[in-house]
């Protein structure tokens, strides 16, 4: 490796290495007039500099340079030395340096046993001194390239630590800008609350602000319908957001938002709630007073359960998107939802569906894929979602279909991809969604037909075990009858008694 690191794999280090004139390379007196070898590995630093500050712009500012250039002297330091050792010794010269030391190690194990044998010191001093400068040499290439190897990890270090400091840098500017935002921003959250007070506002759309802080002013806008604050930096919704009684759309997506406040569920008119994509790992239980959502979408979060009475509130609820959530099973209330039609819970932990599902009559839409290895079946009265039109189970570990599946008759779209199913076969599922309805029906037929069969042998197998323990009962009935009467002393007819 050069002592000069390459643009290529060091970019922010041999900027800032060229930005340093105590680095630059004197040229020996001799061959000033000679111009440099053309290095194919390293394109011209003009080119690499105005490709590096156009995608690192810090790198322009004088104390992040100073930064780095502190950051770097141990680089310096170590290439000033290599420049004076010479450059790195290839592979093969390596190799043959080493067996060549083995070798003269060897030799001369071998020569100071033969002087301690014969006294012959002076006879083998030549060839000893020899070997000893052989040694060295060989010591010197095994060195040297010890010393490269090792200044090839000091540049990535340097190199690590440069970025380092440019991303710190990146940072401090970032929150600089957002400052000087959040200022801009606060002027313009201020003129939206004063032109509130005097004027009647129904919308309000402060999406992409950088907002942290929601004012809890916002809270006394009266006529307020719909407010947009996604795309901020929100970590927290200010109580007085109850205050919005006439609100009927509210978007809080794409914040940094943990909890919800207990108070939503003032917002009775509610019809369309956003959260997604933030950081909630619960819903507050009062979601569930929103009793006129049409819409809730609670996706990319951190949930692992919804409130329990969710279903028993939310009666008006047709949209329910969870998915990318960590929910392993639903509230048994859900089957209580009668007007949901589109329900997305794909990406979760769910280890099953409760019994009353099947009674979400209105259900049109089920995306209950890459649940895993945790879905392993459906309930058996799968097929009372009568309305449902399009399923996908794909990506779970569902081995058979519920016997009901034929039953669905407004099914037109069904995706049962990466599965082990066996019920029905492969070849059925690749026919499509209506060869598996009707396979599915054929099966549930065949096996009704089966158990009507097995359940007539059965009372025939019991109408004749009744008949012949009746019979057996009356036969040994009269045949204690008779033979008690063959056995009485008092069973003569009197009449001939008489006549003897």
């Amino acid at each position: 490796m050069a002592a000069e690191p390459n643009p290529k794999n060091f970019p922010v280090l041999s900027y800032v290495l060229a930005r340093l004139p105590s680095f630059t390379t004197k040229s020996p007196p001799s061959s000033s007039a000679v111009p440099p070898p053309f290095d194919i590995e390293q394109p011209p630093s003009s080119s690499h500099s105005i490709e590096i500050v156009t995608q690192m712009p810090q790198l322009t500012q004088p104390d992040v340079l100073a930064s780095m250039t502190s950051a770097i002297t141990d680089v310096a330091e170590t290439r000033s030395i290599l420049r004076t050792l010479g450059p790195r010794p290839d592979h093969e010269s390596v190799d043959k340096a080493r067996a060549k030391l083995s070798e003269i190690e060897s030799s001369l194990s071998e020569s100071f046993e033969d002087i301690a044998l014969t006294d012959a010191a002076g006879k083998d001093e030549k060839r000893r001194l020899e070997m000893d400068q052989e040694k060295t040499w060989c010591e010197s290439v095994l060195k040297l390239d010890e010393v490269h190897a090792s200044y090839e990890k000091l540049l990535k270090e340097a190199e690590e630590r440069l970025v380092r400091i440019y991303e710190s840098a990146e940072k401090n500017a970032a929150e600089d800008e957002d400052n000087v935002a959040a200022v801009e921003v606060n002027e313009e959250v201020v003129g939206i609350l004063q032109h509130a007070s005097a004027n009647p506002v129904d919308r309000v759309d402060l999406s992409g602000r950088k907002l942290r802080l929601l004012p809890e002013a916002f809270g006394r806008i009266q006529g307020l319908l719909v407010l947009n604050l996604s795309n901020n930096k929100l970590e927290a919704i200010p109580d007085s957001i109850a205050g919005l009684h006439s609100l009927v759309e509210l978007d809080v997506s794409t914040n940094s938002l943990e909890t919800l406040p207990d108070s939503m569920g003032l917002l009775s008119k509610l019809k369309v709630l956003n959260v997604s994509t933030n950081k909630l790992s619960v819903l507050p239980d009062s979601i569930c007073r929103c009793g006129s959502l049409v819409i809730l979408d609670v996706s990319f979060n951190r949930l692992t359960y919804l409130p329990t009475n969710i279903g028993l509130d939310l009666v008006n609820l047709e949209k329910l998107l969870i998915q990318y959530n960590k929910i392993r099973s639903f509230p048994t209330s859900i089957g209580e939802m009668r007007s949901l039609k589109h329900l997305d819970a794909h990406f979760n932990e769910l280890h099953g569906l409760p019994d009353t599902f099947v009674l979400l009559a209105n259900l049109e839409y089920l995306n209950l894929s890459s649940n895993f290895s945790d879905l392993k079946d459906l309930p058996a009265p799968f097929g009372d979602l009568i309305s449902l039109q399009e399923l996908d189970l794909s990506n779970n570990q569902i081995h058979a279909l519920p016997d009901s599946f034929g039953t669905l008759e407004s099914l037109t779209k069904l995706n049962v991809e990466q599965n082990p199913l066996v019920v029905p076969p492969k070849e059925v599922v690749k026919e499509g969604v209506e060869a598996v309805k009707t396979y599915m029906g054929q099966r549930r037929i065949r096996m009704l037909e089966e158990e009507e069969k097995m359940r007539m042998e059965k009372e025939m197998e019991e109408a004749n075990a009744g008949w012949l323990t009746r019979t057996t009962s009356k036969l040994k009935t009269y045949v204690a009858d008779v033979s008690e009467y063959l056995g009485s002393p008092t069973s003569r007819d009197p009449y001939l008694e008489r006549e003897l």
